[in-house]
């Protein structure tokens, strides 16, 4: 069950910049590649999709977080936003965070 966060708690979600390249788990299509290119605590947004609609669910794998589901929100041209179904822990963020952004000056003032 997705955690139905509001359109105004979405987008007040700090977004952090990543360039992560992971193998999705798309239902329905089988394995995607997906570029992230910015993440928060609620969900991510890929550079690089290819089609798919409103409620498509996907697993993607992370670290320190692991593997967890999430569901496309919207998507135009070849960048698509999928929210998590479930909210992340915030130490377990921010570790995650430390380790998608290796650069300390990219990552936002805790």
């Amino acid at each position: 069950m997705a955690s139905h966060l509001s359109v105004t708690d979405q987008r007040a979600a700090i977004r952090h910049p990543v360039d992560y390249n992971v193998i999705a788990d798309y239902l329905g299509r089988g394995d995607v590649d997906f570029h992230i290119s910015n993440i928060s605590a609620t969900g991510f947004m890929i550079d690089n999709a290819q089609g798919g609609g409103r409620g498509d669910r996907v697993i993607v794998s992370f670290p320190v977080i692991g593997r967890i589901e999430a569901y496309l929100i919207w998507s135009k041209d070849n960048r698509a936003c999928f929210q998590f179904e479930r909210i992340i822990r915030v130490d377990d963020f921010l570790e995650m965070i430390d380790q998608l952004q290796p650069n300390p000056r990219l990552r936002r003032r805790r």
